[in-house]
């Protein structure tokens, strides 16, 4: 089983930017398809980005669309999740997970999870 463990969380003002990685180990990366999900405060886990194993399609909820960007490095068994332009309802626990479907959207296609980053944004 993969183990995932996310980093770069923390607190912003509404408008910036913020880098997520999600570093892996156990198995190789390229073996799966990995996709970003959130948590807000009180609310349900849910579909934020994914990407293929190659990284040729990647797939956004539509209320990050145009600001996030998911990419991935095979090499250094690392995923990654660009947000820019960061709204307060971008507060949230942020966590990656690794799926041997082809970008799922659904959270229980997704086997192994990291344990979440905090991202704060404040208006």
């Amino acid at each position: 089983q993969v183990q995932l463990v996310e980093s770069g969380g923390g607190l912003v003002q509404a408008g910036g930017s913020l880098r997520l990685s999600c570093a892996a180990s156990g198995r190789a990366l390229s073996r799966y398809s990995m996709g970003w999900f959130r948590q807000p405060p009180g609310k349900e886990r849910e579909f934020v980005a994914t990407i293929s194993v190659n990284g040729g399609n990647t797939q956004y909820a539509d209320s990050v669309k145009g600001r996030f960007t998911i990419s991935r490095d095979n090499a250094k068994n690392t995923v990654y999740l660009q947000m820019n332009s960061l709204k307060p309802e971008d507060t949230a626990v942020y966590y990656c997970a690794a799926s041997v479907f082809y970008v799922p959207l659904a959270a229980t296609n997704y086997a192994a999870w990291g344990q979440g980053t905090q991202v704060t944004v404040s208006s």
